[in-house]
């Protein structure tokens, strides 16, 4: 199928390019805001646009303007081109067991004796961002740290102690956990053996 790039393209066909997928579009100004830590009036002001008629963008259930979408992408330092953007299509979306990619952390940025074994790919394509966090017997992550977005996990295997806030929790396997990312956070394993959290992020933070 041929794509048409909305960085090129006509006036005309960047318009139909704007509310063909509203949905997609919203998520997009969404995550590039909140990537930048801007707020919903923060952006709005900017944009010359009311804070309702933005929220109403990222949630899909208005269109902007062209003139306004290029006020937004002003605004968030980004392209017009990025908000249409579509995954590579020669990007798999089958990872079968042993072939996912696995990273080691650099000890003194993200934590000690820690793996990720990606689950969706790093790209700009992708909102969300998840991997399998592998935690040796002792190991942990550096921190706290805070950020914008919400992060969800599921503990695969072993004990972790995992730090939100002012609150610390002790997880087994088969425990869940849902958090806002701008509360300070951290975790370890605190058992005698590997431990394995399935994380799932947005926006994608490494």
């Amino acid at each position: 199928m041929n794509m048409v790039n909305p960085t090129l393209a006509p006036d005309s066909l960047r318009e139909d390019a704007i509310h063909s997928n509203p949905q997609r579009l919203g998520a997009r100004l969404r995550l590039a805001r909140q990537t930048r830590g801007l707020t919903l009036k923060a952006l709005a002001l900017a944009a010359d646009c009311s804070e309702s008629l933005l929220s109403k963008i990222e949630n899909g259930k208005a269109s902007p303007s062209l003139p306004m979408l290029h006020r937004l992408v002003r605004a968030l330092d980004s392209n017009i081109g990025w908000m249409f953007e579509e995954t590579d299509t020669d990007e798999g979306v089958i990872f079968r067991a042993g072939q996912r990619p696995l990273i080691s952390l650099d000890p003194l940025r993200r934590g000690e004796g820690i793996s990720l074994e990606r689950i969706i790919p790093y790209s700009p394509g992708h909102l969300l961002q998840c991997n399998i966090h592998h935690i040796d017997v002792g190991g942990e992550g550096a921190g706290p740290i805070q950020h914008v977005g919400e992060e969800v996990g599921y503990v695969l295997s072993g004990e972790i102690e995992l730090m939100i806030g002012d609150k610390t929790f002790r997880l087994a396997s088969g425990d869940s956990f849902v958090f806002n990312s701008e509360l300070p956070h951290w975790y370890r394993n605190v058992g005698s053996e590997r431990a394995s959290i399935f994380w799932v992020n947005t926006p994608p933070t490494f």
